[in-house]
Parts: structure tokens; sequence; C-alpha cells
């Protein structure tokens, strides 16, 4: 297969920059969604799909708290994406200085975004290297005004020092994605 055809049409796969916020035990986190997605035709039944992968901080704080905010970036908020996004929860508390609230879940939710889906876990599935999870939204609405924010405008705005930094964290990400992606345990995932 030709990936260097592919890669542009993958592109169109990127979604809105979002953090993912949760809690379990005390413990604040968030970081930089990779994927996420709508989920429901049903308006009065939203549902979206988030990707997490397993060596993220905030994987196994969304797999046992079965909550998560998804908080949306503006455009002019590429620092708090290099903040919630260049480095691990397990490292330093990435929302101590970032104003929040907690809504129906008690997931934080920035309250400088864009807007915001509270969500609760209702089910996953193993990705090998990360772990979809399929939530309900069951809060959410717009907190400012702005435009959302993607990866391809961010990559034109941003120093290329945060492009380096970037590139250099993702390659690491993909080195362990390579040997893991496709040790997927095929068992349905539910909530007891």
């Amino acid at each position: 297969m030709d990936y260097e055809k592919i890669a542009p049409v993958m592109g169109l796969l990127w979604s809105p920059i979002a953090a993912v916020t949760t809690s379990w035990q005390g413990k604040d986190n968030a970081q930089i969604a990779v994927a996420i997605g709508g989920a429901s035709i049903v308006a009065d039944i939203p549902r979206v799909v988030v990707q997490l992968y397993k060596t993220n901080f905030s994987h196994d704080q969304v797999f046992n708290s079965r909550a998560f905010a998804l908080c949306f970036m503006r455009q002019d908020q590429t620092d708090l994406v290099r903040r919630l996004g260049f480095v691990s929860g397990r490292e330093q508390d990435k929302l101590a200085k970032v104003p929040f609230e907690r809504r129906v879940t008690g997931s934080p939710v920035l309250t400088g975004s864009l807007g915001y889906f509270d969500c609760r876990v209702i089910n996953a599935m193993d990705g090998g290297d990360m772990t979809v999870f399929l939530a309900d939204v069951v809060d959410g609405g717009m907190l400012s005004d702005g435009e959302p924010l993607y990866w391809r405008h961010m990559r034109t705005v941003v120093p290329q020092e945060w492009l380096d930094e970037w590139d250099r964290k993702i390659q690491g990400e993909i080195t362990i994605s390579r040997r893991v992606m496709h040790d997927i345990r095929p068992n349905v995932w539910m909530l007891s």
C-alpha cells in the first residue's frame, strides 16, 4: 500500500482539538484528544466516541471513573494545547492554573474553552495501543465565542520549536504503538 498517497486523506479525519478532562480518586487530569467523533444521529440521545492511548495517564482515569468531559479549544488557545498535550499528568498537575468547574459527572470543564460535553462512558473497544470509549453526553454547551482549533491550523501558527517538540513526543508514541497495536482483546467490555 502506498502510505504517502493515503496520508492526505487520513488527514481529513482529524477532528477539532479538544481536551479530555477527567477525575479519579481525587486526581484531576487533562490531555488533548487524538480523535473524537459524534456517535448518534438521534438529537435527544447524543453520544460521542473518544480514542485514548493506553500509555496516557488519562486513559486509566477515564476507564476507572467511567466519565470525562470534552472541552473544545478555540483558535487562540494553542498555549493550552501545549500545556495539556505535550506532557503527562503523571509528571505534573496540568490543571493547576487552568480555571474549571465540575458539572454532572464531576469531570473538570475548562471554563475558557469554546464549548464542552460532559460524558458518561457506556462501553469501550480495545484497539491494541488505545481504547475507543463510547459515551452518552449528559450535559454540554457553548462557553465562549470563537472558531474551533484544528491541527492543520495549529501547525501553521505555533513556533517551530513547538512543532519539533511535538514531533519528538509523537515519534516515541508511534514506536510504542507499532509494538502493541495488533494486540487486541476481542472480548466485549461492558460496565457492571
